[in-house]
């Protein structure tokens, strides 16, 4: 056993925060290297907009797709891919710098389970949300929504624990509410879509889930809010 002052003072990641991150970063990588013609030749130039227009939650696919009835599963992959595609290299490292940070807080409760089931469920629900309730050309592409997830995941346990201990519970949701004050202000003084709806939802849905996918769950919850 080691002793306490032989303790690393840096946590390894999870691999399963790892494997996300690293997917991230593995798809920006490639094309990285593709826009500067070190791979795929000349149409790599065109690879990020290509895969935007394929993968991207885009509504007037949906509204095709609801029109139609049909529902095939090569546009529906769109909901679980988009968050692996980004609009440039800065976006991809931010992306990154939320899904590292947030789901190593999340993932000394979760299970490696849990933690995807917050990711891919948040990214699900907010595509889902944005290509049905808003009138946009503009694709939704990016991990943020389902970084947001993580977020409300993180807020859940703040909630709980708040809840447990008697301290105000408003307080789990401080972070959420500076990160889109500050999304909504650059907005208004840059100008944006509405990809801040797609995170909004994304928390929410990362806040809910963590009901259901969390150690004890919805009984755990009651439980803490009765032993107050």
């Amino acid at each position: 056993m080691r002793q306490p002052h032989e303790e690393s003072p840096l946590n390894p990641l999870p691999p399963v925060v790892m494997l996300l991150a690293l997917a991230v970063v593995g798809v920006e990588f490639a094309l990285q290297l593709g826009k500067y013609g070190l791979i795929g030749g000349p149409d790599a130039v065109g690879w990020r907009v290509g895969l935007m227009l394929r993968f991207g939650v885009i509504g007037q696919v949906f509204d095709a797709m609801w029109l139609t009835g049909q529902w095939p599963l090569e546009q529906l992959a769109r909901l679980v891919v988009y968050p692996f595609i980004h609009g440039s290299f800065t976006h991809a490292i931010f992306a990154v710098v939320f899904i590292l940070a947030l789901g190593n807080m999340v993932s000394r409760v979760f299970s490696p389970l849990a933690v995807l089931a917050v990711f891919f469920g948040s990214s699900l629900v907010a595509g889902a949300v944005y290509a049905a309730a808003l009138n946009t050309p503009l694709a939704l592409i990016g991990a943020f929504p389902g970084a947001y997830g993580l977020i409300g995941a993180f807020s859940f346990l703040l909630w709980v624990q708040l809840a447990a201990t008697g301290g105000p519970q408003s307080q789990a949701f401080t972070l959420i509410a500076f990160l889109m004050g500050i999304q909504l202000l650059f907005g208004l003084i840059f100008g944006g879509g509405l990809d801040w709806v797609a995170d909004l939802v994304g928390f929410v849905a990362g806040f809910g889930l963590s009901f259901l996918v969390s150690p004890g769950g919805w009984a755990r919850v009651m439980n803490k809010l009765r032993q107050r």
